[in-house]
């Protein structure tokens, strides 16, 4: 069995990855330092057999030791993600994502590790002009504070040829999408479906632009053929993570989601701030990997539609009640308390016991089918 040690595990392609290998057999442990306040996206995993979640800062060399105790295989994930929370936190993106995740890599040497993969971007090849595809070796031009971080990682481990004794695989991801525990909204895909799906009007920036995409899932399962693929075919390679199938312009996402929104508003506008323009070779993956992707853009749109529907993914500032200056609003942080999950787990166990044996003790109060066991 594979010790997975997830480096940003509780976030939007972290989660979805958790659940695959823990489907497919593997332990893994999930470090991250919680810094979005996602730490509610490990709950459904709590529990679960093979599964462990660790608080802390990839930064510190004592959490990067205790965390990568026993461990066979590293997915490095984490870090500041994104074009924005880069450009606005300079300074932080460097000791994150420069020297935070270069010093977690000398930490891998001599251990006893079998694979590092290394989740890197597409965003590293930045504008290219004309009907091009950019395969693995073409020139990359990230215009990026994010995807420069991103390029000087990939050249450091690709730099460590010879010197190290773990096979590492650098994956550049396509742009995500997909339903995950830590959604994220600031995605293509996920953006333009919220928008439209409660109603709202859309302004789409630079329609014609293009951009490769890959659902979450997808994501995970190629990590896992990274782990079972020999050595040789996957040591110090760099793959463009994702397929043509998903090779779209702004206006196939729209004109995708419109498919199931056909009442929905949409706007155009020329001249963007994100001068990004890119399409994607993809046969080395499917090639080597034998990997394509299995879902696709109007899948993502239909869960996300239906997510949205049930009310599962609005947000608290869509309520009526955040709209009003008279109401406090608190989060009920009680029930993640160690104490408190005893507890619970100590009483369910003890209502059971006495259902089964008729006592008086059962505690009524917290049972919610009371007609349906015949205590009414």
């Amino acid at each position: 069995m594979k010790k997975i040690l997830i480096i940003g595990g509780a976030g939007y392609i972290g989660t979805v990855l958790t659940d695959h290998l823990l489907n497919a057999g593997n332990h893994v442990r999930s470090l991250d330092l919680f810094l979005y306040k996602n730490n509610h996206c490990v709950l459904p995993y709590l529990g679960r057999e093979g599964y462990e979640s660790m608080y802390g800062d990839l930064c510190d060399p004592e959490v990067m030791l205790r965390a990568l105790d026993g461990i066979t295989d590293v997915v490095l994930l984490a870090g500041l993600v994104g074009d924005p929370i880069t450009k606005k936190y300079p300074e932080a993106s460097h000791t994150i994502n420069d020297v935070g995740i270069r010093n977690s890599i000398d930490q891998l040497n001599g251990i006893g590790l079998d694979h590092l993969v290394f989740v890197s971007t597409c965003s590293n090849y930045g504008l290219i002009e004309g009907d091009q595809l950019a395969d693995e070796n073409f020139e990359l031009k990230p215009l990026s504070l994010y995807a420069k971080s991103k390029v000087a990682t990939e050249q450091y481990i690709l730099g460590l040829n010879g010197n190290v004794d773990y096979t590492p695989t650098v994956l550049r991801f396509a742009t995500a999408f997909g339903l995950s525990t830590r959604m994220r909204f600031d995605l293509t895909v996920s953006e333009f479906t919220r928008e439209l799906a409660l109603g709202r009007e859309l302004l789409v920036y630079d329609a014609n632009t293009w951009r490769p995409y890959c659902h979450v899932r997808d994501f995970g399962r190629l990590i896992d053929l990274v782990f079972k693929a020999p050595a040789e075919k996957i040591a110090f390679e760099v793959f463009n993570a994702g397929g043509e199938v998903n090779n779209y312009t702004k206006q196939g996402i729209v004109d995708a989601i419109l498919e199931q929104l056909p009442n929905a508003q949409v706007k155009y506008k020329e001249h963007g701030v994100d001068p990004r323009n890119y399409r994607v070779d993809f046969r080395k993956v499917k090639k080597i990997l034998d990997f394509e992707p299995s879902n696709t853009i109007s899948d993502a749109v239909n869960d996300l539609k239906l997510a949205f529907k049930i009310q599962h993914l609005s947000t608290i500032k869509e309520d009526p009640l955040f709209k009003l200056d008279n109401v406090l609003l608190t989060p009920h942080n009680a029930a993640l308390t160690l104490e408190c999950r005893k507890r619970m787990a100590v009483e369910t166990c003890e209502n059971i016991a006495y259902y089964l044996t008729n006592s008086d003790r059962l505690n009524k109060n917290n049972i919610i089918n009371k007609k349906l066991l015949k205590l009414i």
